[in-house]
């Protein structure tokens, strides 16, 4: 190697030099993940290169079988990686190893617990496996040269993970990447083959292409003439180096599918489920999906990396292929190898590809159809699902209309059946428990559990024993506004127009109620006169036993959730009023009728409007004049 030419010293930004801090002082707890980071990011190279060589097969060289070589030197302490990759320009090795993106960094460093442990566990998910080597290593030394390049372009990158980087041009024969590690003082254990054997074996036995040791030497009776040459190191394979993905099921281990996904998925936590299938005919590929243990931290974020790893014949593609699950799959993670894709494909061109909806369409039943078999046999994990992924599945019926009936069945609510507040009541087992002559699912949405299990709207509900399904995601109203039926039986909104119990009613409930009606009119017409432009209607409520009015919304009116929600995107709400009903049999209302001041029928009226207001979770338009109202009551009261 020739002597080191445009030599630089340049400054990590300020969120890696963090990083490096708390890679070397606290990430302790799974130190050998650093070679597991190191050989999954090799083999990334080479699957890079195997890509860009179907254009340009000169970027192959020659053709050389591609693998990864990890050799050690006891003496000095070192551990290398080697790999024929891709290979790294001196622009690539200032990018890639000189600073991470920042948000991704500032993200790694915001969702550290404190927990050693967990924390290690984070390395990877957030594209930082690099520098895990410097858990082990107080210097590392990278030797790169980007394929076509010339040999005289070579780089070479150093730095003792200390807040600098050295970066310098030299020549290199080889293409690819050649890593050295020097240990740490205490860390000398990894220097050795039969560490490293274990760790490869553990973590990346998987690795679809060939990770070579230097054979160890089990002979002690060499000459003394033999022992004076310089042995010829011989290379061992010590990875099973088959894509697990084409075995056959019956042949991998529930352990190989574990490891797998803590690959693929850069995770250390075993994943809830997963689903191995080759499908052959008309469409001819392999999948194997996993459904996570945990929610990613960027689950929500729009530009977020999502997909799966795509194969066609087991030469690599794209690492993030969106297309072929939809948005509300998003978390699962996996690899999909097809033999019906063509091998030239561009990323516009796979979009359009007929054969993309036909994978895309059975690929979500696969999912859906494992995440049944989840809820039906593991409960409790169903529930750890839910926990994290159950927000983003409520997505799925405004997405996936020809599925949305399978995703209501996976979906979960709480309900008055239950105080917990648990997201735990299936659609299914709702209508198994449904009352004779009930033909409706009836629900509530609201901001949160407590506020919804006591709102007076559900007090005739609770009279009759009729569950109501409680809904207090952000999401909800919008799901409830696609999701209109399930089984056959309609959803309704019981805070939403006049409300009709239908069969659960009898005759003489129905008759004595219209009666009411007819004898309060003179009330709601006072009540009307009052309240004024505040509400569209007023009338006798059939849903209240204990309290004395609510604000009901009209059938076409947006719900509270969602104009909220709008509100706070800044987007124009129409303008609705609310329905004001009154219990006709409550004490309040009774004084009230009975009230011959108007000015004081006024200011009792707009107080109980106040009151269903708040009760239903809204905030009010005037404040100091409901305050205002109060006092001048509580004043009269305690004359």
């Amino acid at each position: 190697m020739s002597v080191e030419t445009q030599k630089e010293t340049l400054g990590f930004q300020t969120e890696v030099k963090q990083l490096l801090n708390l890679m070397i002082h606290s990430l302790y707890s799974n130190k050998e993940i650093f070679l597991r980071e190191l050989i999954s990011n090799a083999s990334d190279a080479t699957d890079k290169l195997r890509f860009e060589a179907l254009a340009k097969p000169e970027l192959l060289e020659g053709g050389a079988a591609l693998k990864i070589r990890i050799s050690f030197d006891k003496e000095a302490k070192t551990v290398t990686l080697e790999d024929n990759g891709i290979g790294m320009s001196r622009e690539d090795a200032i990018t890639h190893l000189g600073t991470i993106a920042k948000s991704g960094t500032a993200d790694f460093l915001h969702h550290l617990s404190g927990d050693q442990k967990k924390d290690s566990h984070l390395i990877g998910q957030f594209g930082v496996g690099f520098y895990s080597a410097f858990i082990v290593a107080d210097k590392v030394d990278v030797f790169s040269r980007r394929a076509g390049l010339a040999a005289s372009e070579g780089v070479h990158w150093a730095s003792k993970g200390e807040g600098e980087f050295e970066v310098a041009t030299v020549d290199k024969v080889e293409r690819g990447t050649r890593i050295v590690l020097h240990l740490k003082k205490g860390e000398e254990e990894f220097a050795d083959g039969w560490r490293l054997r274990n760790i490869i074996k553990k973590y990346s036995d998987h690795i679809a292409l060939p990770i070579e040791l230097p054979k160890e030497s089990v002979s002690s009776l060499e000459s003394d003439a033999e022992a004076d040459k310089p042995a010829e190191v011989e290379w061992e394979t010590v990875n099973r180096a088959s894509a697990l993905w084409t075995r056959p099921r019956a042949e991998v281990k529930d352990e190989e599918y574990q490891e797998f996904y803590k690959h693929v998925a850069h995770d250390f936590d075993n994943p809830l489920a997963w689903s191995h299938n080759k499908v052959e005919g008309k469409l001819e590929y392999t999948s194997l999906l996993y459904v996570p243990g945990r929610a990613p931290f960027d689950l929500y974020q729009r530009d977020a990396s999502k997909g799966l790893k795509l194969y066609v014949q087991r030469v690599f593609i794209m690492d993030q292929a969106d297309e072929f699950l939809p948005l509300y799959l998003r978390f699962i993670k996996g690899v999909v190898d097809s033999n019906d894709l063509s091998l030239n494909i561009s990323r516009e061109i796979l979009q359009k590809d007929p054969v993309i909806d036909s994978m895309k369409s059975a690929l979500t039943k696969r999912v859906l159809d494992m995440l049944e078999k989840l809820a039906k046999n593991d409960p409790e994990q169903y529930k750890a699902f839910w926990k994290n992924f159950g927000q983003v599945l409520k997505e799925g019926p405004a997405e996936d209309f020809a599925n949305k009936e399978k995703i209501a069945g996976l979906l979960r609510f709480a309900s008055t059946s239950s105080d917990a507040g648990e997201q735990s009541v299936a659609l299914a087992d709702y209508i198994g428990r449904m009352k004779e002559g009930q033909d409706k699912i009836y629900y509530l949405s609201g901001e949160s559990y407590a506020q919804v299990k006591n709102s007076p709207h559900l007090e005739v509900f609770r009279k009759k024993g009729i569950e109501v399904l409680l809904l207090t995601d952000r999401i909800d109203e919008w799901l409830m506004s696609y999701l209109t039926e399930f089984d056959g039986k309609h959803f309704v909104d019981v805070a939403r127009g006049d409300l009709d119990l239908g069969k659960l009613d009898s005759e003489e409930d129905k008759q004595a109620q219209e009666e009411v009606a007819k004898a309060k009119e003179g009330l709601a017409e006072r009540l009307k006169a009052a309240l004024g432009e505040q509400v569209a209607q007023v009338r006798v409520s059939h849903r209240l036993t204990d309290s004395p009015a609510i604000l009901a919304i009209g059938e076409q009116d947006l719900g509270l959730q969602m104009r909220q929600i709008l509100e706070a995107s800044g987007q124009k709400v129409p303008e609705s009023k609310p329905i004001f009903e009154f219990n006709p049999n409550h004490p309040l209302i009774e004084k009230l009728d009975a009230e011959p001041d108007e000015e004081r029928f006024a200011d009792l009226s707009h107080i109980l409007f106040d009151q269903a207001a708040l009760a239903a979770g809204d905030s009010l338009k005037d404040p100091a004049a409901y305050v205002q109202r109060l006092n001048k009551l509580l004043v009269e009261l305690s004359a």
